[in-house]
């Protein structure tokens, strides 16, 4: 189970990664009303017969898990935005790329902590791969937006403590100056 709203955002934009995107794009938007996620990738798309199953929770796609049959994330995600007033949206087309976007209300009195995005969002920017990830979060009128390629440049990679200590922390005053 997915313990705050950083963990939900990490779990579904990891799926990009893992359907062979190029090319992924994480926008966050708090309006003070709702909180937004959009993820869009240009990986593998699925076709409408794995796209109508893919809010059962009794079925993932042939091949994408080694050792199970069940994929969770979605039904989970599904779960919280109906149980906190916010809604989903699935589309996928094959070869070509998927778009999932979600919301949920603010205020809702069961809507899951934040969590941390800052770290969340640096665990996918080190996930292995060959692709390039921008995240944008909007929130009070202020925004930020930053690529892994333009991370790992300013930091001098990823791949060393130092560049991923200095990227934390860059991340981190990032979100701080969108309170």
């Amino acid at each position: 189970m997915h313990a705050t709203l950083a963990d939900v955002i990490a779990d579904t934009a990891q799926n990009s990664i893992e359907a062979g995107a190029r090319h992924v794009t994480l926008d966050m938007c708090e309006d003070g009303a709702k909180i937004s996620v959009r993820i869009k990738d240009d990986g593998k798309g699925m076709d409408e017969a794995i796209l109508a199953r893919a809010f059962n929770p009794f079925y993932t796609e042939p091949g994408k898990h080694d050792k199970r049959r069940v994929g969770l994330g979605l039904p989970i995600l599904k779960q919280i935005c109906e149980s906190t007033d916010g809604a989903v949206s699935l589309k996928s087309q094959k070869g070509v790329g998927t778009e999932l976007e979600y919301s949920f209300a603010a205020k809702h009195i069961d809507l899951p902590p934040m969590g941390d995005i800052a770290d969340a969002v640096l665990m996918l920017f080190n996930y292995p791969g060959d692709f390039e990830l921008t995240f944008t979060h909007r929130k009070g009128g202020e925004e930020y937006s930053i690529s892994r390629s333009e991370l790992s440049e300013a930091v001098g990679g990823l791949e060393s403590a130092d560049g991923l200590s200095l990227a934390r922390d860059f991340l981190h005053s990032q979100e701080e100056s969108l309170s």
